[in-house]
């Protein structure tokens, strides 16, 4: 193991190097491609920009499920209208909060949300012949001149409805109503059996996909009231964003230099076990899909001194054991001995604030939280394991064997 230990620790160092570029800034090879981090990384509303909505339920005596329901409809909905990563979440017993990015408008976001989208077909007469509990399914389609359109399959109940109405109204005008809008008035010209049904004159494919959509998620089951509407522009957030990775980086950068200052080759071994810290931390919010939002940032920039303090409090102990006159190998397993209670009592105690703050707190709270713990618990695993596994390696390294580079 001593021979191979230079060659080891050097191939470690190249690896983590270019582990860190391609984190960075990504790599193009041909057509094969490898995005950044920064790309792959969901951001939140207060990063990307879009609208901030907060619903509360007007109906009395509501049941949980009840709630349940409504926020699952919500995201239905919104999901039809290609919105990416929307956030959808219950506060409270009687509120839901609404995060939709990429949309500027308020209105619209508004719109996405509360229509209630209540079908109905009426008569001449004025009587009800349809109402959107008749459809079975709604989707968009396209005329025999590429217009968009919107198709109406009917259940059995429907069907049978809407046969007895064509027969009923033969040349005249049906209605179709969506909420108290009159979206079309057309003719019946056929006698129509099969239960399909269409609504022409879109004037937009992206009308289309909406009536279609609210026709097919139908009423909510609760009445809505927009208690707080913002809007957060994408130029904010991106200023936001640039100025926090330019404090991250100077933070970490200084953290860096004075690990390598003060402890030199331990501090060293310290900077490459931060960035490896730094590079899992990055690639759990990637795979457990994480939403980073500002403060979810500075949750995520104190794990960063959090994960040196273990260091430190290891370099501390190792010091301690070679100035008793132990070897280098006696000095690094007591001193990661005598380390680790202090390391897991702290960070046990951060993991359980973090876990109250994410059961008990909302929003950017929540996120704080998240990242907090995840970012503790990797820095846990990687002062524990990286880096003494690392300093093994460099104590193997003849050249590195003395203990004075180890602050003795």
């Amino acid at each position: 193991m001593k021979e191979k230990s230079p060659f080891i620790f050097t191939l470690l160092l190249a690896l983590i190097i270019f582990l860190a570029y391609l984190a960075a800034f990504g790599l193009d090879f041909g057509t094969f491609r490898i995005l950044p981090m920064g790309k792959l990384i969901k951001q939140g509303l207060d990063l990307k920009g879009g609208v901030y909505v907060v619903e509360e339920i007007q109906d009395k005596n509501i049941q949980s499920d009840t709630v349940d329901a409504t926020i699952q409809q919500i995201k239905e909905r919104v999901d039809k209208f290609g919105v990416v990563d929307p956030t959808i979440v219950k506060e409270g017993t009687r509120r839901i909060r609404i995060e939709i990015p990429g949309i500027s408008d308020p209105q619209k976001a508004l719109e996405l949300i509360g229509k209630t989208g209540n079908l109905r077909f009426v008569g001449p007469d004025k009587s009800e012949i349809l109402t959107g509990k008749d459809v079975k399914n709604s989707f968009v389609s396209f005329d025999e001149n590429n217009q968009p359109q919107v198709a109406l399959q009917l259940n059995d109940s429907g069907k049978t409805k809407f046969a007895d109405a064509t027969e009923k109204f033969m040349n005249q005008e049906i209605s179709i109503y969506l909420d108290e809008d009159l979206v079309q008035s057309a003719t019946v010209q056929a006698h129509i059996t099969d239960g399909n049904a269409v609504i022409t004159n879109m004037k937009s494919n992206e009308e289309a996909t909406r009536v279609a959509s609210l026709i097919k998620s139908g009423a909510l089951p609760v009445t809505l009231k927009a208690e707080n509407v913002r809007t957060i522009g994408p130029s904010l957030g991106a200023d936001a964003l640039s100025r926090s990775i330019t404090a991250g980086a100077v933070g970490i950068s200084l953290v860096l230099l004075f690990m390598l200052l003060y402890y030199r080759l331990p501090g060293f071994v310290a900077d490459m076990a931060l960035v490896v810290f730094i590079l899992l931390d990055l690639l759990i919010f990637v795979v457990f899909n994480v939403t980073l939002t500002l403060p979810g940032i500075s949750g995520f920039l104190l794990t960063i001194g959090m994960a040196v303090d273990a260091n430190v409090l290891i370099f501390e102990r190792i010091r301690e054991e070679l100035k008793t006159g132990k070897t280098l190998h006696a000095a690094l397993n007591a001193g990661f001995h005598r380390a680790m209670t202090s390391i897991i009592d702290s960070n046990v105690t951060t993991i359980i604030a973090g876990i109250v703050l994410a059961i008990l707190g909302s929003g950017p709270v929540k996120g704080f939280a998240v990242t907090l713990i995840t970012g503790v618990v990797a820095s846990m695993f990687t002062a524990i394991t990286v880096t003494k596994f690392l300093l093994g390696l460099v104590i193997n390294i003849k050249v590195f064997d003395n203990p004075k580079y180890f602050g003795a």
